[in-house]
């Protein structure tokens, strides 16, 4: 719904004032006289859409009177064209239950603060007008980490992104922000990186493929959007067929086919890469299906 954005603050090159985003919005609520009939009452009053449908928001809430709350009373909240003083703007439904005592329409203040409010919606009121156009939502999530790559616009306000996203993702702890290629100076694909926010950490810890991989992100090669490509040529293979992985890194396809029983001779020659793939094998107990290898690509062909 339009109406309920949160207030517009534009400021996001200062620190983040998360009281700024509280907004109350006044709408309308049934009071539910009898506590025990709110579950019937409310069933009635979502077939006649008088029920406010918020995406994160209970629609039944404590009365707004302590008194009557102390005691169990609670409320439904209505949509916003229902007006508490202008009976015209009520359903039939709404109507017949007033009449007969079951509700009360009431005025209710309803306020959404920073805590319900998501990333976009923080970041669409915090920065500029001129910077609205491609807020950067596209960020790769690589266990506790979110790994950015920031366009140049969007640099001067990194540092709050950064807050934004911690905050509406509680499973990231540390947020960064890529300052070269990748393989720009590695040949192993490994890239620059800026914290810009929680610990220098990316020692993380991944699941895919009914398998768990544990490594330093900052010394190997992961990208988690070829997940469903993985599974792809996971599943065209069948058990007892062999295959070779030329340039395997840590085993995100090599282990999962291994642990359909394929068999896998998978090489990198990162030696990093090749340490984590290792332990991989062993912590997901496809030692005896999967066979590491630490050689150049060419080399490794000849072997194989």
């Amino acid at each position: 719904m339009s109406l309920f954005r949160p207030p517009i603050v534009r400021s996001a090159t200062a620190a983040l004032d998360r009281s700024l985003f509280s907004k109350t919005f006044p709408i309308a609520a049934a009071r539910v006289i009898n506590p025990k009939n709110i579950s019937r009452i409310q069933a009635q009053l979502n077939k006649s859409h008088a029920i406010l449908s918020l995406d994160r928001l209970k629609p039944v809430q404590m009365d707004p009177d302590l008194a009557l709350a102390s005691k169990g009373g609670k409320c439904l909240l209505l949509n916003p064209e229902v007006k508490p003083d202008d009976s015209n703007t009520w359903s039939k439904v709404l109507q017949e239950a007033s009449e007969k005592d079951e509700i009360k329409i009431i005025p209710y203040d309803l306020v959404l603060d920073y805590d319900y409010w998501q990333y976009l919606d923080v970041m669409t009121s915090l920065l500029p007008e001129d910077a609205q156009g491609e807020i950067p939502v596209g960020f790769s999530m690589v266990g506790h980490v979110v790994h950015l790559n920031l366009r140049k616009e969007y640099l001067p306000y990194r540092k709050i992104i950064a807050e934004v996203i911690v905050d509406k993702n509680p499973q990231i702890r540390t947020v960064i922000n890529k300052i070269d290629q990748v393989g720009e100076q590695s040949q192993f694909r490994t890239f620059s990186y800026e914290v810009l926010f929680g610990p220098d950490d990316l020692n993380v810890v991944v699941g895919e493929g009914d398998c768990v991989f544990e490594f330093d992100y900052s010394k190997v090669y992961w990208n988690s959007r070829l997940q469903t490509e993985h599974k792809r040529l996971v599943d065209m293979f069948s058990p007892g067929e062999v295959v070779c992985d030329v340039m395997a890194g840590i085993g995100p396809f090599a282990l999962p086919a291994g642990k359909k029983e394929v068999f896998v001779l998978a090489n990198d020659l990162n030696p990093e890469s090749y340490k984590y793939m290792k332990e991989g094998i062993v912590r997901n107990k496809v030692s005896e299906i999967v066979q590491p290898f630490n050689e150049d690509g060419h080399t490794f062909i000849h072997h194989a």
